[in-house]
Formats: C-alpha cells, sequence, structure tokens
C-alpha cells in the first residue's frame, strides 16, 4: 500500500511538473508573438487589411505553437511508463497527439480519443489554457482593429 501510494504521489507530482511547464511556455509564446505582433504594427506602414493578415496569421501560428507544445507533452507523457494513455481511435503516434491537442486546445473535442489518469487533467487544462489564449487573441485583434475603425472615422481611412 506504501509503495502504491509513493508510486502514485510522484506520478502526480511529475504531471503537475509537466503542466506547469507546458502552461508557462505556452503563456510566455504568446505574450511574445502578440508583443512582437504589437512592435511590428508599429513599424511597419501597410494597408490595414495587410496589417490585419499580419495580425490573424501571426496569432495562429502563435497558437498551432502552443498546440503542438501540448502535442509534445501528451506524447512524452503517453510514451513514459509513468502515465497512462489515449483510448479510442489512437495509434500512440505524435501526429495523433497532435489531433488530439488541437481538438483539445480548441474546446472543440470530437470524443474519438479519450484520455486517461494523468491526462484528463493535461487535457482539462489545456482547453483552459486555449480558452485564455484564443480570447487573449480576440481582445488583441479588436484593438488592433478599433484602431483603423477610429482611423478611419477620422477621415485618415485607407
Amino acid at each position: 500500500m506504501s509503495e502504491t501510494f509513493s508510486n502514485e504521489s510522484v506520478e502526480m507530482a511529475l504531471a503537475f511538473l509537466i503542466n506547469s511547464l507546458l502552461v508557462a511556455t505556452v503563456v510566455v509564446i504568446h505574450h511574445e508573438a502578440l508583443n512582437g505582433l504589437f512592435r511590428i504594427g508599429q513599424k511597419l506602414t501597410v494597408h490595414r487589411n495587410l496589417a490585419l493578415l499580419i495580425g490573424v496569421f501571426g496569432a495562429l501560428i502563435a497558437h498551432i505553437t502552443e498546440i503542438w507544445l501540448f502535442a509534445l507533452g501528451y506524447f512524452y507523457m503517453v510514451h513514459s511508463d509513468a502515465f497512462e494513455t489515449l483510448k479510442g481511435n489512437f495509434d500512440g503516434s505524435l501526429i495523433d497527439c497532435a489531433y488530439f491537442s488541437f481538438t483539445t486546445y480548441t474546446s472543440l473535442g470530437f470524443g474519438d480519443i479519450e484520455p486517461l489518469g494523468h491526462l484528463r487533467f493535461t487535457a482539462g487544462l489545456e482547453a483552459l489554457t486555449g480558452l485564455v489564449m484564443i480570447t487573449w487573441t480576440a481582445s488583441f485583434m479588436f484593438l488592433k482593429m478599433q484602431r483603423y475603425w477610429v482611423h478611419r472615422q477620422d477621415g485618415n481611412g485607407y
């Protein structure tokens, strides 16, 4: 009984460490991406449609990077002896981990792959993190567009 409790404690601590590193890294990546897009927007004088495309594609690249980071976390955890696995339409490949990560981060959740054990917490944490990152991006894009709308109302439009 003591050995089982000890193993469970180690697994939980390792899951907490991995999850904390994943979330912290995602937040830093997102901050740096949006900060970089803001600085680019200040330096470049481009048509507002091009500026919007730069903002959207820059944000999408940040989200995709973050999703793949979680996918790598799942891949490590699935192939580690310390964690359970993902079950369902899942073959253990990195691309399946990425697919699961995409559907989890966006809260789409088709349900064809199901996390077990500590991976359930990682999946829930990824969904919450994805929600926060997506709304952060939406706020950033709103502020960017608001700047263009104000310029257009002032007659400084295109």
